[in-house]
């Protein structure tokens, strides 16, 4: 039996989203246990659980914005749900690779 290959890889295992290795379809089953609730762009990030406005939204283990609204779970994370604000940034991140 032939597994298929992963639609969505998690980069980091503190990230709160997936990024999509093929265009996802609605409903397409996501690694994380939950699926794509619309359509997700190749390249683009999918929430892998609720995410609620204010909450940083991580890649790679790191802050890369705050979410505006609330984010559900396999919605498509972008610019019409995702901007940035006040958080705490980890200027050392790579630090120790030399």
């Amino acid at each position: 039996m032939t597994q298929a290959p992963p639609t969505a890889i998690r980069l980091h295992d503190r990230d709160n989203i997936m990024v999509a290795l093929i265009a996802l379809a609605p409903g397409a089953p996501l690694d994380a246990g939950c699926a794509a609730t619309e359509a997700i762009p190749a390249g683009h990030k999918v929430a892998i659980r609720p995410i609620a406005p204010g909450e940083p939204v991580l890649k790679y283990g790191q802050v890369i914005g705050i979410a505006t609204r609330p984010i559900a779970a396999g919605a498509h994370v972008h610019v019409q749900n995702l901007g940035m604000g006040a958080h705490k940034q980890d200027h050392g991140f790579g630090s120790a690779a030399g």
